[in-house]
């Protein structure tokens, strides 16, 4: 099937760009604004739902991206050559897939709560928060949304024969624009606002995924140690030489 103008701009051209802008604009950041390359936590002006919200929403993601990588990133001849059948990839990938949309949704709704209920957190929101969480949560509800909608109460789609196909297609420089064309609405515009999340990416507080501590894991330990307290020295003849037998002069 020949792919029309509309199917090359929208699973051609818009991944490109936005491919292109997440690498041009990392480089542009880091050079520009290493002093800003954060998280920008808001940990001291809000701690109760930072407590939860945080854990839910890094602990739902990665989960979220490791299913990406096994039903994007990993064909199905790969898995049916390990001996894992179709329908046991289909049900962990669902139910595994839900848990982590759902844990990552309840994370992400904390997080954004917190940011509009405490005021001085919403008002110290900058401008690229304002565009980063509505796109994060649109990007995430959708997926979720196909998930649900396509393979828990629907009749099941096997998004690894279309959706994949042109993932990794676009990667792989033999884009297959007439592979996502034909994919369920909700699985392309979950596509699409992907593509969008990964061209703001460079411009938000997702940066700090890049700077992960993870030289922590082998830096010796710090040892504190409390001074110890140096006794104030008694003046001669005062009220403890007195209450120690001693008699002023």
């Amino acid at each position: 099937m020949n792919a029309s103008g509309t199917d090359l701009l929208l699973w051609v051209a818009f991944p490109y760009i936005c491919l292109a802008v997440f690498v041009v604009g990392h480089v542009w950041r880091y050079r520009q604004d290493q002093f800003g390359w954060t998280s920008r936590t808001s940990q001291l002006l809000e701690h109760r739902w930072l407590r939860w919200g945080s854990p839910l929403f890094h602990f739902g993601a990665f989960m979220v991206i490791a299913g990406h990588v096994g039903g994007l990133v990993i064909p199905d001849s790969w898995t049916e050559a390990a001996g894992i059948s179709e329908h046991a990839y289909h049900t962990v990938a669902v139910w595994a897939g839900t848990a982590a949309g759902v844990t990552m949704v309840t994370g992400l709704g904390m997080l954004c709560a917190r940011r509009l209920l405490t005021r001085r957190i919403r008002l110290g929101t900058d401008r690229s928060d304002k565009v980063l969480f509505p796109l994060l949560s649109a990007t995430v509800l959708l997926g979720i949304s196909a998930t649900l909608t396509h393979n828990v109460f629907g009749g099941g789609y096997d998004y690894r024969e279309t959706v994949a196909v042109w993932f990794r297609g676009v990667f792989d420089l033999h884009p297959q624009p007439e592979a996502m064309a034909g994919a369920p609405l909700l699985f392309r515009l979950h596509a699409l606002s992907a593509c969008l999340l990964f061209a703001a990416w460079p411009f938000t507080r997702l940066v700090h995924v890049w700077s992960a501590p993870i030289g922590y894991l082998a830096r010796p330990y710090l040892v504190y140690r409390r001074r110890a307290a140096t006794p104030a020295p008694v003046a001669h003849g005062g009220p403890t030489a007195e209450r120690r037998g001693g008699r002023a002069a």
